[in-house]
């Protein structure tokens, strides 16, 4: 009969700490995730849609596993935008999907958003139970990973991948914000160790790197290619989007 094994969290001794990843959400349960702030991680698409909405001023994006739930908000009379999107299309009956030009200054500003997608917010919702949940995306990089160096906390970054399968891109963006922390004091895991020289192919130029990415063919088919080329652009926002209560919020630093 087979048992639980958990990951032992590293106690903070001194003011060490832990940066460690976690390769899918199938993962998860190895990992004591109450222990961490957790980064959930989907460049393509939802996360980058997320950091960027709520930069564009959305009041908030709840997000929620099943496209049902997002389409209870309707019944509920409120103003929001329902957004839904499953195998890199938009629901049918939905205002948009998880693409990030539909999450303009001109469309988002002001408004609370419910999102459900194929990855990302199933890898939120796994994460439930950490200290703190935060979004990561290569739109907010060096904002977050600046943020997590303040923190005296040990950090989980979750790759979403696709349908509980390993990535290329999340765990290179993962490798990318271990780049920037693993001077700072923090004890690396092996995935971490093995994310971060991901980055090292990959960063001097990280499109075309991950041009040979399945998702990243999957979107091409469906005609998306600028959303790739948005999502991995360096730094274009600072907001740091929050997990508070069901929503995600600007993080206030």
């Amino acid at each position: 009969m087979s048992e639980n094994i958990n990951i032992q969290t590293p106690p903070l001794a001194n003011g060490g700490r832990g940066a460690h990843v976690c390769l899918t959400p199938a993962l998860l349960p190895l990992f004591n995730v109450e222990d961490y702030i957790v980064v959930v991680i989907d460049i393509f698409r939802a996360t980058s849609s997320i950091c960027y909405g709520i930069e564009n001023g959305a009041e908030a994006i709840i997000p929620v596993s099943q496209v049902e739930e997002c389409a209870a908000y309707r019944e509920k009379g409120l103003d929001y935008l329902l957004a839904a999107e499953r195998d890199g299309s938009v629901v049918e009956g939905f205002d948009f999907g998880n693409s990030p030009f539909s999450y303009t200054k001109e469309k988002v500003a002001g408004k609370t958003i419910v999102l459900t997608t194929t990855n990302g917010t199933h890898a939120l919702h796994l994460s439930r139970s950490a200290k703190k949940i935060v979004i990561g995306s290569f739109l907010n990089l060096t904002a977050l990973s600046n943020w997590l160096n303040t923190q005296n906390e040990n950090v989980l970054l979750v790759c979403a991948g696709w349908k509980n399968n390993f990535n290329l891109e999340d765990t290179l963006f993962a490798g990318a914000v271990i780049e920037q922390l693993k001077d700072k004091g923090f004890a690396l895991d092996d995935a971490a160790i093995a994310a971060n020289d991901l980055f090292q192919v990959g960063k001097n130029d990280i499109n075309v790197y991950l041009k040979k990415t399945s998702h990243g063919e999957r979107l091409k088919k469906l005609g998306i290619e600028k959303d790739i080329e948005f999502c991995l652009q360096v730094d274009l926002t600072t907001a740091i989007p929050v997990l508070e209560a069901e929503k995600l919020v600007s993080l206030e630093v």
